[in-house]
């Protein structure tokens, strides 16, 4: 277990910070005592340690000096601020996993005074319930060690990958903004559905049924989408009209479009 007796903190007590803490506890992964948490809402703080028993720092300063792990969840403007003040603190024996959106690595460890284990996440938004898509990104002093305990703790909330961190603004592209894309299929699919007479709440059962449950096939038989799309695509039939339909729209292109520009707005706002 590559977080058997390790002390996590968090800097920042945000709803991301609140489904890591509950999906390491929930998997069993880590103690109560041995989290910590930071942030400048004091209610925030009071609600994770009521909720979790977690432990409430009294300061970043002395988070950081208690934690082997520390997860950065703050918004990005907060980032460079937040490291300059604990700057001295940090050891090259600690891992330090960033989940701010659009900072690289190379500006979190520009920001410290030694060398330290940096990781960068690209997480979404269902980590909230248990089944997030998640990219780990390797700074250049981060050990196999270190990028393996981050990969432990995002599998306790849905799916990790390692990837490349030049591959992170398509990893935002694809997953990061990937469930707003969802929402506006399905909300299409249901429209669809009530303009032909299905009632709102049953359409939305059906077909958020259905996404989930192609989802899990795609995930669990290994199988390409095409080859699963096949199985009920069947000469003349409904499917294959309703596919007809998509195809005529470029539903494909207009999708690996919403992708590269969704990934190009992510570089941009790197570099601003």
């Amino acid at each position: 277990m590559p977080l058997k007796g390790q002390r996590i903190g968090f800097l920042g007590a945000g709803v991301m910070a609140e489904a890591l803490v509950s999906g390491l506890l929930k998997a069993g992964l880590v103690k109560p005592a041995d989290l910590f948490v930071s942030d400048v809402n004091a209610g925030r703080l009071e609600h994770l340690r009521q909720k979790f028993m977690v432990q409430a720092a009294v300061d970043n300063q002395t988070l950081v000096r208690q934690a082997d792990i520390v997860i950065l969840a703050v918004k990005p403007p907060v980032v460079v601020p937040l490291l300059k003040e604990t700057a001295s603190l940090w050891g090259s024996g600690q891992t330090l996993i960033s989940i701010a959106a659009g900072v690289p690595t190379g500006i979190i460890e520009s920001c410290l005074e030694g060398p330290v284990q940096v990781v960068r996440v690209m997480p979404n938004t269902p980590c909230l319930v248990g089944e997030g898509a998640s990219a780990v990104s390797a700074g250049t002093q981060a050990s196999r060690d270190s990028v393996q305990k981050t990969l432990a703790i995002f599998a306790a909330v849905g799916k990790a990958v390692e990837v490349p961190e030049s591959l992170l603004d398509c990893v935002t592209g694809l997953s990061g903004s990937g469930p707003g894309y969802m929402y506006l299929i399905l909300e299409g699919f249901i429209d669809g559905a009530v303009r032909l007479g299905l009632p709102r709440d049953v359409a939305r059962l059906l077909i958020t049924q259905t996404m989930l449950g192609a989802a899990k096939m795609v995930l669990e038989t290994g199988e390409h989408p095409a080859k699963l799309r096949d199985m009920v695509t069947t000469p003349g039939g409904t499917t294959i009209a309703g596919l007809y339909a998509l195809e005529e729209g470029a539903c494909r292109a207009l999708l690996m479009k919403a992708v590269a520009e969704a990934s190009s707005r992510s570089r941009e706002q790197s570099n601003e």
